[in-house]
């Protein structure tokens, strides 16, 4: 009974000494931000930057995904029992990429 109780104290003291180990660190990395970046306006142009260049590289990266989505598909096509399944899939990819389409322009 003993050793239960003294391992729970021990878990609770580590559990404790963790959180103020991630909450010293997270004091240091808050002043370190504060010290090297006071220029709120260049994080604030930097992370408008980054912002653009990821929904640009989205939609880049999924167009790409559905190209080669449909090139595959396509090239299962002629096969004599799986093909029309795969002809649907295609057809039903292209329809709602030309939707998207016409519907942001």
């Amino acid at each position: 009974m003993f050793t239960t109780l003294h391992k729970k104290i021990t878990k609770m003291r580590s559990s404790s000494s963790k959180k103020k180990e991630a909450n010293a660190k997270r004091a240091v990395l808050e002043e370190l931000f504060n010290d090297l970046y006071t220029a709120r306006t260049k994080i604030y142009k930097l992370n408008f930057m980054r912002g653009i260049a990821f929904g640009v590289g989205s939609a880049l990266g999924g167009t790409l995904v559905i190209a080669v989505v449909v090139w595959v598909l396509s090239l299962f096509v002629n096969f004599p029992l799986i093909g029309s399944y795969f002809e649907n899939a295609q057809n039903s990819i292209e329809g709602t990429s030309q939707e998207v389409q016409r519907s942001a322009e």
